[in-house]
């Protein structure tokens, strides 16, 4: 019967994060329903809902746009702009569900264990894996990584584990070979990292080591949004200058005009400044911390508001990660 009621848990069924029957075994005969962590759920999910709503949505329907355009309308910029909104999308995208799905888990009494900690933050490949679909990061490395035998025969058999980890993980979000690629990309470039590079990566001065990463993950997720092989090799041409029109053009202008302020907006959110507003907020006492507090569940509420509005008017909202 726990079994049972543990593969029918709906909040985190569909997409994640992925939930081990004894990370929540205990929490199936002592969870409690709270006003507190209802609360806290409620404003979990309002949450998840506005950035996939006005973010992801947003950032997505850009790069339609640019992705349908041939290579005679395309500058470099417009090229690395679309992947950027590629990027963005996922990400608010995937990491929304994750908070829709945890807030509803604590409004019925579960504590699910968070999925994302701000990738798009990270200052190295491995840093970003430990960061980014944590539970199915977690997942390969339990199950399939640590019985290979993990770093602990030899070089040789660790990157031959490195290798089998990720080309599995490529497999696991489809059978295309822009997948089988994309888990390739990565496990040449954790190999890379660890025996290569890494250490004069770490003694860079930390804005490097978050611009490169954050180039590695952006040009990685062209891989993974582009299935069709000759169209992907099309795209990284025009990243790279070799069939683009120009660098720059007045479409890339009109695109920041139009989108700039999603644009900027998703940057800020994909840096951890809401839990240093928590963090803040937390440590204030009294009318101060009670204001500041209301203020910020009023905001989330106008904003759930206006995801509700604009989903509404769409007649089409599916969660990207739904395909994988």
């Amino acid at each position: 019967m726990q079994f049972t009621t543990y593969v029918s848990m709906f909040p985190q069924l569909v997409a994640g994060p992925i939930v081990r029957f004894s990370d929540i075994q205990q929490q199936l005969h002592s969870r409690k329903i709270t006003f507190e962590a209802f609360e806290q759920g409620l404003l979990r999910f309002m949450t998840g809902l506005f950035k996939k709503v006005l973010i992801a949505n947003q950032a997505g329907a850009l790069w339609e746009e640019i992705h349908i355009l041939g290579a005679a309308d395309t500058s470099v910029a417009t090229a690395w702009l679309g992947a950027l909104c590629f990027t963005l999308q996922l990400y608010f995208d995937f990491s929304a569900y994750s908070d829709m799905a945890i807030g509803m888990g604590k409004m019925l009494g579960f504590s699910y264990g968070e999925n994302f900690r701000y990738p798009l933050t990270a200052v190295s490949v491995t840093d970003f894996w430990r960061r980014w679909h944590i539970s199915l990061s977690t997942w390969f490395r339990d199950y399939v990584y640590i019985p290979l035998g993990g770093n602990r025969k030899g070089i040789p058999r660790h990157l031959l584990n490195i290798a089998v980890v990720w080309f599995l993980t490529g497999l696991w979000h489809g059978a295309s070979w822009n997948f089988v690629l994309w888990g390739i990309y990565y496990g040449f470039l954790l190999m890379l990292e660890k025996y290569v590079w890494g250490k004069a990566l770490g003694k860079l001065p930390r804005i490097f080591q978050h611009a490169c990463t954050f180039l590695i993950v952006v040009f990685g997720f062209v891989i993974f949004a582009i299935t069709d092989m000759r169209e992907l090799g099309g795209y990284i041409g025009l990243l790279f200058s070799f069939k683009a029109k120009a660098l720059m053009d007045t479409r890339f202008l009109w695109y920041l005009g139009n989108y700039g302020i999603v644009l900027l907006f998703a940057c800020v959110l994909a840096c951890p400044i809401y839990p240093w507003i928590c963090r803040k907020t937390s440590a204030l006492s009294g009318k101060k911390g009670f204001v500041l507090s209301a203020f910020i569940g009023i905001v989330v509420l106008l904003l759930f508001i206006l995801s509700t509005a604009y989903m509404v008017s769409d007649t089409y909202n599916p969660f990207l990660y739904f395909r994988f």
